[in-house]
């Protein structure tokens, strides 16, 4: 063991050598330096940032856990991701570039104002540190705990070692983000997302192999055998993971808001030196959704059929998996890719909440003259309270009822379906008005939290009524207390705007690619 946690630092400290000489370029103590890179990132960078703030952990186990008791309707959430994307690279982003926002915020209070911008800050601040980040962590610890076995090394409760691994990986990821900033987590996340592809696909094929007595294609005949159910991806109407009705609806909605309105994604792709670049970054991260179905959601159906249902909590399915099929001398390598998953994640998050609260509130509010460089530092000390509270809150993960990956979507059910309407709506209308922002919003939060509470549906289909719900009562606000005059856009892009000469053609290509996903794990070929 001592060799492979050798290993394991060897290859971590070598990417963070790597990436911290790479991004030394960026001025770190400028608050453009420190939260978006210095606008230098390109389409490759652009993507692995991307890819990593997103894959984590709470994916590998929560997806994992999810396709263990369900099957492959859980890819929904990778493969349907890839339409977004091409929303994101066609709509949503030459539109962030042409107005020139550092923050989905600024957009709201651009079109909006400042009010509406400071609720939707305090709302992803406020998800972020209680739901992802915590879940990041926690997820991450439980798949460390099952390779370095550190309860047993330590002679303490599974939870206890969950705890301590989390505040380690916390203190790390804290001083990761402080010296280097975004520019060093984008290096350093595009060497842990190839990584990340090459290592996560390699777990479903040795799986297989493992099953098959040596042979791949015995593993998989035996899948199919065994549980040809679990191929199929399209879930029941009255499914508790992803009913299909709401693939058109609740799901592709949720989808838009976090590819396309999340600030934790978006800040990446303006972080872009043009929208080119950010364009085909965009794109690139459309295709690897599509394919990250075989190594977030595969491997469960594998565990499924490996394990039967003898796990009692099926977000343990991934690491058990994990610990079954790989050999002791390669738990160091996985160790460390892993570890950049959770890391990549967290400080991904991490960053996006310390902007918010910096250029959201600390400046404007209470220090108007502030310097660059204070403003800098005041985003430092800001990312230091987020991540100690999400330290805290780690552990307590565990006793979420609904699994890990619902936790984090119906904790952002709370502001999602309402941002992503004022933001729509706010492209394409003159007449929608920021007191119907506002009401949107409180509207919406009660009518969320009363539906969770007293109406027994699945909280896609909730979103589904919801985010139509939000519109008409943006368009409704707007006409009965009309603007005195449409409001009208000024351009001041910050960067080039040249779109990407590809951009249709790429985006019929990962549209394609989808639906013919979809029919191979459909009973028409793979759930016979």
């Amino acid at each position: 063991m001592g060799i492979v946690f050798a290993t394991f630092v060897l290859i971590v400290g070598g990417i963070w050598f790597y990436a911290y000489k790479r991004s030394r370029a960026v001025n770190m103590d400028s608050s453009d330096g420190f939260f978006l890179g210095g606008r230098s990132l390109t389409a490759f960078t652009i993507a692995g940032t991307v890819i990593m703030t997103n894959l984590s952990t709470e994916q590998l186990v929560g997806q994992n856990g999810q396709s263990y008791m369900a099957g492959m309707e859980v890819m929904a959430w990778e493969v349907t991701a890839a339409f977004a994307l091409v929303f994101l690279a066609l709509v949503f982003l030459p539109k962030y570039m042409k107005y020139g926002v550092d923050t989905v915020t600024d957009f709201v209070e651009i079109r909006y104002d400042t009010t509406t911008k400071r609720i939707l800050s305090f709302l992803f601040i406020f998800t972020y540190m209680t739901s992802f980040l915590p879940v990041v962590l926690y997820s991450g610890s439980l798949v460390f705990n099952k390779i370095f076995a550190v309860d047993k090394l330590l002679g303490v409760d599974p939870l206890i070692a969950v705890a301590i691994i989390s505040t380690i990986t916390g203190i790390i990821g804290l001083f990761y983000l402080l010296v280097g900033g975004l520019s060093l987590v984008a290096h350093s996340d595009t060497i842990y997302g190839v990584a990340l592809i090459v290592g996560g696909l390699s777990i479903p094929v040795i799986a297989l192999i493992v099953l098959g007595d040596g042979s791949f294609m015995s593993g998989l005949n035996l899948v199919k055998d065994t549980a040809p159910e679990k191929l199929n991806a399209i879930g029941a109407v009255d499914s508790p993971v992803v009913p299909w009705p709401t693939l058109f609806l609740g799901m592709f909605f949720n989808n838009l808001y976090f590819w396309c309105t999340n600030q934790m994604i978006v800040q990446k792709t303006l972080a872009g030196k043009n929208l080119k670049e950010g364009q085909k970054g965009a794109l690139y991260v459309a295709f690897f959704k599509i394919f990250g179905a075989f190594f977030l959601v595969f491997p469960g159906i594998i565990a499924f059929v490996m394990f039967g249902d003898s796990l009692a909590n099926p977000d343990n399915a991934y690491p058990a998996l994990i610990e079954a099929i790989l050999p002791e001398w390669s738990y160091g390598i996985f160790g460390a890719v892993i570890f950049g998953a959770i890391l990549s994640s967290f400080v991904g998050a991490l960053n996006a909440t310390a902007t918010l609260f910096t250029l959201d509130f600390y400046k404007p509010m209470f220090n108007k003259g502030a310097s660059d460089q204070k403003v800098a530092s005041a985003g430092k000390l800001t990312t230091i309270l987020v991540g100690i509270v999400s330290i805290i809150i780690a552990p307590f993960i565990a006793f979420a009822p609904s699994g890990l990956y619902n936790v984090i979507q119906q904790f952002n059910g709370l502001y999602s379906m309402p941002l992503l309407a004022i933001i729509v709506l706010g492209f394409y209308s003159k007449y929608v008005t920021p007191l119907g922002a506002k009401v949107t919003f409180v509207f919406h939060i009660v009518g969320y939290l009363l539906s969770t509470a007293f109406i027994d549906v699945h909280y896609l289909y909730i979103f589904s009524y919801m985010f139509i719900l939000d519109v008409f009562v943006l368009w409704l606000v707007g006409r009965i207390k009309p603007l005195d005059k449409p409001f009208e856009f000024k351009t001041h892009n910050k960067v080039g705007m040249e779109q990407w000469k590809h951009r249709y053609t790429v985006s019929a290509l990962v549209i394609v690619t989808m639906i013919v996903t979809y029919i191979i794990f459909s009973p028409l070929v793979l759930a016979q």
